[in-house]
């Protein structure tokens, strides 16, 4: 169990069987709400999703709360602690201006402001995987709100359940937060490093890519991990990932996808995601050194962006791939978040995928400060 206090935010974090004895755990840690405490985030593992209808009306008898957010993990976070795959819940009590932020149970329904008073509001994001077509709807919400997206996937071996209000599921939900009155940064670590130059797909049929720089696929594949790694093709799934590069973005980041084919006789490699002629993309080499490497990194950015202000509190979402599946230590990347910034309240959870801005990312850590 992990206790955390700071003025206006709170988190706690405990894990146990009974959902009645870890929200007794984090009720006691958490103390008496404060009266500017107006917006809770709760993050539960699957373990306790049946019971999170239950959980979300005790939090509100029992905080004073009103307004709820969050979802369903395979793993929950706090400040230097990680419960992965084990039954846990998770807390964090901030205290927003009065007007400052809005709920909203389904995407389509928000409308450009995001339903409060900011003209660019940041709006924390939680969806159903099931969702049909849901790149297009994060690209449309954040169109339609003006706004930046953060957030991840539920991730669940039950239901796929998320909170805004009450529980939903089958939705895109969350809440939009006002800059005007809560300054937040975000940083997003990608997992992996490049290990080659930036490709250009030249000829490619949906996903299966012919020709990179003009030359066959499999060649510069080849070419690009070196001749230690492409002896044995077999052993490279989930070691070798494709980045396709976003044109777009200033920080130069990419959409990390999975190798998903070889074809020896036409030299062509297939990835999981559509591509498309002119597209970019490196390839990356996921390993625990490269993953604390730039999760290093983007904490550092994130601080220097805070400009001496110290967090009032923070929300972590990271991919189901990463934590123990990917680092030494159950709680390495919490453990390097607080090495950094400290002892500051902080929730989350571990997703079935994560959004930044408008996009659907994978093995991607985003973490998101409230200044």
């Amino acid at each position: 169990m992990s206790t955390l206090a700071a003025p206006a935010f709170r988190s706690a974090v405990a894990s146990a069987t009974s959902w009645q004895v870890a929200m007794g755990s984090v009720l006691q840690s958490l103390g008496k709400p404060d009266p500017a405490h107006n917006l809770g985030f709760v993050y539960v593992t699957d373990f306790h999703a049946a019971d999170l209808s239950d959980i979300i009306i005790f939090l509100r008898q029992t905080t004073g709360i009103a307004h709820w957010v969050g979802t369903v993990g395979i793993g929950v976070v706090g400040s230097g602690t990680e419960f992965y795959d084990r039954p846990a819940i998770s807390v964090l009590l901030a205290a927003l201006p009065r007007d400052g932020f809005s709920l909203f149970a389904d995407a389509q329904t928000l409308a450009r402001g995001g339903g409060v008073d900011s003209a660019a509001p940041v709006l924390i994001v939680h969806a159903d995987p099931a969702v049909p077509d849901l790149q297009t709807i994060l690209a449309d919400l954040s169109r339609r709100s003006d706004g930046f997206l953060i957030g991840g996937l539920s991730a669940s071996r039950g239901a796929e359940l998320q909170v805004a209000g009450g529980v939903h599921s089958g939705t895109v939900s969350g809440v939009a937060i006002a800059l005007e009155g809560q300054p937040l940064a975000t940083g997003l670590s990608q997992g992996c490093a490049a290990i080659g130059p930036t490709r250009r797909v030249t000829r490619a049929i949906r996903n299966v890519i012919l020709e990179l720089d003009g030359r066959p696929a499999l060649d510069v594949f080849r070419e690009d991990i070196g001749p230690a790694l492409a002896e044995d093709m077999a052993r490279l799934g989930g070691l070798i990932l494709v980045g396709l590069v976003q044109e777009d973005v200033d920080r130069g980041e990419y959409l990390v996808r999975n190798l998903v084919g070889i074809d020896l006789e036409h030299k062509a490699i297939a990835i999981g995601e559509l591509v498309q002629e002119g597209q970019g993309l490196v390839f990356c080499k996921r390993d625990q050194e490269a993953a604390v490497a730039d999760f290093r990194r983007m904490l550092k950015e994130l601080k220097r962006r805070a400009g001496g202000r110290i967090p009032k509190g923070g929300l972590y979402i990271s991919c189901a791939a990463r934590g123990p599946n990917q680092f030494a230590a159950t709680t390495r990347e919490t453990t390097l978040i607080a090495e950094e910034f400290g002892d500051m309240p902080l929730t989350g959870f571990f997703a079935n995928g994560e959004i930044s801005r408008d996009r659907l990312y994978g093995y991607t850590g985003i973490l998101t400060l409230f200044l």
